[in-house]
């Protein structure tokens, strides 16, 4: 099993930043591939970023690309979102998923995630 810790939500101004990490453990792998998902409340969730487990490969939701940063740290198994010039539209719970394999695309099926973490941007 491997488990997923979200942490670094909050509340924030437009136009703030936040940074996201994404504590992987248990029978977890340098190999496993990182994302971060998002649902706001009444809709679905939907993808938001990922990475390749050699950073080699990145993965942005149009409405995050140029604002939104995602990396990742594979001697700590820690993925991070960094969040910049966030808008009130960014407000959702925030999730950190992991899976294996060579697709890191929003349609992939994600095997392991977190608990989320709410993020909440005021306008």
């Amino acid at each position: 099993q491997v488990q997923l810790v979200e942490s670094g939500g909050g509340l924030v101004q437009a136009g703030g930043s936040l940074r996201l990490s994404c504590a992987a453990s248990g029978h977890f792998f340098v190999s496993y591939n990182m994302g971060w998902f998002r649902q706001a409340p009444g809709k679905e969730r939907e993808f938001v970023a990922a990475i390749s487990w050699n950073g080699a490969g990145l993965n942005y939701a149009d409405s995050v690309k140029g604002r939104f940063t995602i990396s990742s740290d594979n001697a700590k198994n820690t993925a991070f979102l960094q969040m910049n010039s966030l808008k009130p539209e960014d407000t959702a719970v925030y999730y950190c998923a992991a899976r294996r394999g060579l697709d890191i695309t929003p349609n992939a099926r994600w095997d392991y995630w977190g608990q989320g973490t709410q993020v909440t941007v005021s306008s």
